[in-house]
C-alpha cells in the first residue's frame, strides 16, 4: 500500500484587542477538515468567534446578540465553486461570549482556493477576509483518512439535541472544534478525532493506530514527546476519537501525527496537524506564597499605587497567560502577590541585580508613557508604547497628519528584527477617532501581531468611490493619488 502522508492546513487569526472594544479586527479562528462518505468527499469548515472583538446589542428581555455576516466561498482558478452567504447570530445572553458554527460542503477531489469574509453587522468596519488553499483527494476503495480534527471538548449524543448541536455530531458523537489549535496553561488533555476508510477491504484484519506528538524546534529537527498504539478492527470506516495527557508537556510548537499500520508495523496511512502549547510554569518551581520572604527586597519599598503602574508597564513584556493572572491581582487588590510577581519577574531577567533591570526598564517605560500619553489611558497602554515597550525603539516612524481623505496616521520600519528573524517590519497605526494621540494599531508585518490586507481600504475609507476591488473577493487597495501616500511610505525602505 502507498503512503499516504498529507498534512491539514490550518489557518487562525487572533488579534490583540483593546479593553474597550473591537479595533476593526474580528478576532475569528477558521479552520476545516476534510472527510470521505459513500456519495462524495466534503468539507467540514469550523468558524469561532471572539465575542470581545464583535459588538453585541439589546436583544429584548434584557438580554444582548451580536450579528456577524459570513461569505464562504470555492474557487477553482477565477470559478466559484461553492458558495455561501448568511448570518452568524450569537446565543442571547447577559454578557459576550463566544461562539461557533460548522458548514459542510461536499467537493470533488481536487485544490481549492478558501476565502471567507467575516463583517460585524453591528459595527461598521469590523471586518477581515481570510484564504487558503485546500487540496482534497480521496480515492474510491483506497485506504485513507480524514484529515485530523482538534477538540476542546467532546460527550457521547444521549437524548434530545438542539438543531445548533446536530451540525456538530457525528457517529454519535458530540464534538466541539478547538479554535485556533492552541492549548493555554489550563489545558491538560489533547482531544482529537479521525476517521480511517476501507480497511475492510485493504487491510483485512486488525490493525494498529499509532498516535504521537512532536515538537518543532529550531532547523525543522523534531523531537518526539508522545507516543502510544490502539487496536483497531477492520471496517468501512473506523471512527478515532483519542484523549492524550498533555499536562507535562512544555511550552512550544508540536505536530500530532497519527499513522495506520498493519500487525508487521508497516506504516500504510499518515495524517498529521500541527498545534502550539503554552505552559509557562512547568519548568518553574512553585512559588510557595507562605513562605517567599521579599521583606528586603526593592519590590517592598513599592507602595501600591507604584507596584501597579510598574505591572501595568510590564505587559508588553509578559506572555498573555501572565497579563490575565496579573489584571486578576490587580483586579483583587493582592498587593504582597503583585510584588511577588514584580519581584519574580525581574529576578528572572537579572538574578544578580534584579532592582537595576527593573530601574532602567522603568526608566523607558516612564517616557514612554509621556510620550504616546492619549487622556485616556498611560502612554504604554496605548498601541504605539505597547508595540515600543514590546519591541523596542522603531529604526524609522513617519507621521501623515495632512490628507484630505485619511485620518492622521503614522508608520514604523524596524530595519532588524529579531523576534521573529524577520526584516524591514512595518506598523500602521492610525487615528480615526481623531482624539489627541488616540493612535490604534491597523496593520503589521510582524508575525503574530495583527495582520490586515485591506488595511490601506480603511485607511481611505472615506474615499469609497476610490477602492479597488470587490468586497469580498479579494479587493484590497485603493487607486493612486498625490495625497493618498500611505503605500508610498509603507514601500519606502
Amino acid at each position: 500500500m502507498t503512503n499516504v502522508t498529507a498534512m491539514k492546513y490550518v489557518f487562525a487569526f487572533c488579534l490583540s484587542l483593546l479593553a474597550s472594544g473591537p479595533l476593526f479586527a474580528i478576532d475569528a479562528s477558521i479552520s476545516y477538515a476534510t472527510f470521505q462518505s459513500p456519495e462524495q468527499p466534503y468539507i467540514e469548515v469550523y468558524l469561532h468567534i471572539a465575542g470581545s472583538s464583535v459588538r453585541y446589542v439589546p436583544a429584548g428581555d434584557s438580554t444582548l446578540q451580536a450579528n456577524v455576516e459570513v461569505v464562504l466561498l470555492f474557487k477553482q482558478e477565477d470559478e466559484v465553486v461553492k458558495f455561501d452567504k448568511f448570518t452568524l447570530n450569537s446565543p442571547a445572553v447577559e454578557r459576550p461570549v463566544d461562539f461557533i458554527d460548522l458548514k459542510r460542503f461536499g467537493l470533488d477531489n481536487g485544490t481549492y482556493q478558501l476565502v471567507v469574509a467575516v463583517r460585524d453587522l453591528n459595527q461598521e468596519g469590523n471586518a477581515k477576509e481570510y484564504n487558503t488553499e485546500v487540496a482534497i483527494n480521496y480515492d474510491p476503495g483506497e485506504l485513507a483518512q480524514s484529515d485530523l480534527e482538534l477538540l476542546s471538548r467532546y460527550s457521547r449524543v444521549e437524548g434530545e439535541i438542539s438543531d445548533n448541536e446536530s451540525l456538530f455530531v457525528k457517529n454519535n458523537l458530540l464534538m466541539e472544534p478547538l479554535p485556533y489549535n492552541f492549548y493555554g496553561r489550563n489545558a491538560s488533555r489533547l482531544h482529537f478525532y479521525n476517521e480511517v476508510y476501507n480497511a475492510d477491504e485493504n487491510i483485512g484484519e486488525d490493525f494498529v493506530i499509532s498516535y504521537a506528538v512532536e515538537q518543532l524546534v529550531d532547523n525543522d529537527k523534531t523531537e518526539k514527546s508522545l507516543l502510544a498504539y490502539r487496536r483497531e478492527k477492520a471496517a468501512p470506516v473506523v471512527p478515532v476519537l483519542q484523549s492524550v495527557d498533555i499536562s507535562e508537556l512544555p511550552s512550544g510548537n508540536y505536530r500530532l501525527i497519527v499513522e495506520v499500520l498493519n500487525r508487521e508495523r508497516q506504516l500504510l496511512s499518515r495524517k498529521s496537524v500541527f498545534f502550539q502549547r503554552s505552559n509557562p510554569y512547568l519548568e518553574k518551581e512553585p512559588i510557595r506564597m507562605d513562605s517567599f520572604d521579599i521583606s528586603r527586597e526593592f519590590v517592598q519599598e513599592l507602595d501600591a499605587e507604584t507596584v501597579e503602574y510598574s505591572l501595568r508597564a510590564l505587559t508588553a513584556k509578559m506572555p498573555q497567560p501572565d497579563v490575565d493572572f496579573v489584571d486578576g491581582l490587580i483586579r483583587n487588590d493582592s498587593l504582597r502577590l503583585q510584588r511577588l510577581y514584580l519581584f519574580n519577574y525581574w529576578v528572572g531577567e537579572s538574578p544578580n541585580n534584579p532592582k537595576a533591570a527593573y530601574d532602567k526598564y522603568m526608566e523607558i517605560a516612564r517616557a514612554v508613557d509621556e510620550l504616546y500619553d492619549s487622556g485616556f489611558r498611560h502612554g504604554f497602554e496605548t498601541d504605539r508604547g505597547h508595540i515600543y515597550l514590546k519591541y523596542g525603539q522603531p529604526d524609522d516612524t513617519e507621521l501623515r497628519d495632512q490628507e484630505p481623505t485619511a485620518p492622521p496616521y503614522e508608520i514604523w520600519t524596524y530595519y532588524e528584527f529579531p523576534r521573529t528573524n524577520q526584516n524591514n517590519v512595518k506598523f500602521v497605526f492610525y487615528n480615526p477617532s481623531l482624539a489627541p494621540g488616540d493612535f490604534v494599531l491597523l496593520h503589521s508585518t510582524a508575525i503574530g501581531e495583527i495582520q490586515n490586507p485591506q488595511w490601506l481600504r480603511e485607511l481611505y475609507r472615506n474615499a469609497p468611490n476610490q477602492i479597488q476591488g470587490d468586497d469580498y473577493f479579494g479587493g484590497q487597495g485603493v487607486q493612486d493619488n498625490f495625497m493618498r501616500n500611505a503605500q508610498r511610505v509603507f514601500d519606502d525602505y
